[in-house]
């Protein structure tokens, strides 16, 4: 009985040395570090041909899933797939991120801020799953932990329900501050002297959004010279969709006020500056978080889209995907927010914050070439972009700010 104790102890010594000197290349090249991961997108309520933040991100999960051999499909092995809530409310949202749970999916990707309640519901009861908040921030966050009642904001933070992201939660948010400078720059070096900014709701995002925009069309006013003759009107909707009082609110810029552009920054909004523009001859608009020049060419026609301020929702997806489930390193997105922008200096589409290389309306004050020389100057920090969002930055060009549009 001795020596077969003896004889199994070691074998057991072996097999461990084994497993301890087997290296990453040992597997098969075309299988994913992380065995048995499905990966399921849900939506915020929109499709995934939504041409904004629910596409984007399926086209990310997309194209990592189909280069790895994964299949979409309702049957047995599925890899990947998508959810759609039924309704809009933080409700909806977790069951259909449970249904997916349910279906034997362990990677959820959720791509807007409405997650953050989301989040907050399943992180803790899910822990053996990995979620994937896409602009979510740490605020978004912070604030699920309150309830009203009464009229009256009652914290829900106790010992035992602390204010925390979860370690198998990662959240990403952007530099909106850069996408927004590359835009207002890219007015001004095009030639539009009149422009307009329309906020949705003045939340951080937004702010940074608008800010930035400030800041780009200002520099390139002073590069031409004409900082005197470029002015800005800027006011929020208090909304993220538009309606006849926005879209009222927009005729006078583009009718009366004679403003060229109009940077339509908030969800849904943007369908109001699309409306009233296209009443004038040569109006524009510009889009934000995705490439909205076909969204808003069905809306308002072809040609209205003079650029859009994008975050790389398909870029972070793609990258967070493949060091996760191929590396196995999830460690190094546990429990973080981290905050996305500027990734190389020579490929300004492997940013995480952009202007369209194929739609932006390029012309001789502003070709693909200076877009380059820009994002690369950017990179190198010879352009500083700030994301301060507690005063309007300092300019030379005219910015006047209005009332929100709503109550």
């Amino acid at each position: 009985m001795k020596k077969l104790i003896a004889l199994l102890m070691v074998l057991a010594m072996v097999f461990a040395l084994v497993a301890c000197t087997a290296k990453p290349a040992d597997k098969p090249a075309d299988k994913p570090a992380e065995a048995g991961m499905k990966v399921a997108l849900v939506t915020d309520v929109g499709n995934i041909d939504d041409k904004s933040f629910n596409q984007g991100a399926w086209e990310g999960v997309v194209a990592f899933c189909e280069a790895q051999g994964m299949k979409q499909g309702e049957a047995n092995g599925v890899e990947f797939t998508y959810k759609k809530p039924t309704g809009d409310s933080t409700a909806e949202r977790v069951s259909a991120v449970e249904a997916a749970i349910d279906e034997g999916y362990n990677v959820i990707v959720m791509p807007g801020f409405a997650f953050a309640g989301t989040i907050y519901e399943v992180q803790d009861k899910y822990p053996e799953v990995k979620f994937i908040g896409l602009d979510v921030s740490e605020n978004d966050l912070f604030d699920c932990f309150y309830n009203i009642v009464n009229f009256e904001r009652t914290t829900l933070i106790d010992e035992n329900n602390p204010a925390h992201v979860a370690a198998n939660t990662y959240c990403a948010v952007y530099q909106e501050e850069l996408c927004g400078y590359m835009a207002g720059y890219a007015a001004v070096k095009l030639g539009y002297k009149h422009l307009g900014f329309l906020g949705g709701m003045a939340v951080p995002a937004v702010v940074r959004y608008g800010y930035g925009f400030i800041q780009g069309a200002d520099a390139a006013a002073k590069e031409l010279g004409i900082a005197g003759e470029v002015t800005i009107e800027y006011v929020y909707g208090n909304q993220f969709f538009g309606d006849a009082d926005i879209t009222a609110y927009m005729d006078t810029w583009y009718q009366t006020k004679n403003v060229e552009v109009v940077f339509a920054c908030g969800g849904g909004i943007y369908t109001s500056a699309v409306e009233a523009a296209k009443k004038v001859e040569g109006a524009k608009v510009i889009g934000v978080d995705v490439d909205q020049a076909a969204i808003i060419a069905n809306l308002g026609g072809e040609g209205m889209t003079v650029t859009s301020a994008m975050k790389g929702l398909a870029a972070t997806v793609k990258a967070t995907l493949g060091d996760v489930i191929l590396n196995g390193n999830w460690d190094a997105y546990s429990g973080k927010v981290a905050n996305l922008g500027l990734v190389s200096g020579e490929d300004p589409t492997a940013n995480f914050v952009q202007i369209p290389m194929e739609s932006t309306q390029w012309a001789d004050g502003f070709t693909q070439d200076n877009y380059k020389e820009l994002v690369a100057k950017m990179f190198a920090g010879e352009i500083t972009v700030s994301n301060a969002i507690d005063a309007q930055p300092a300019t030379e060009i005219t910015v006047n700010v209005y009332d929100n549009i709503k109550g």
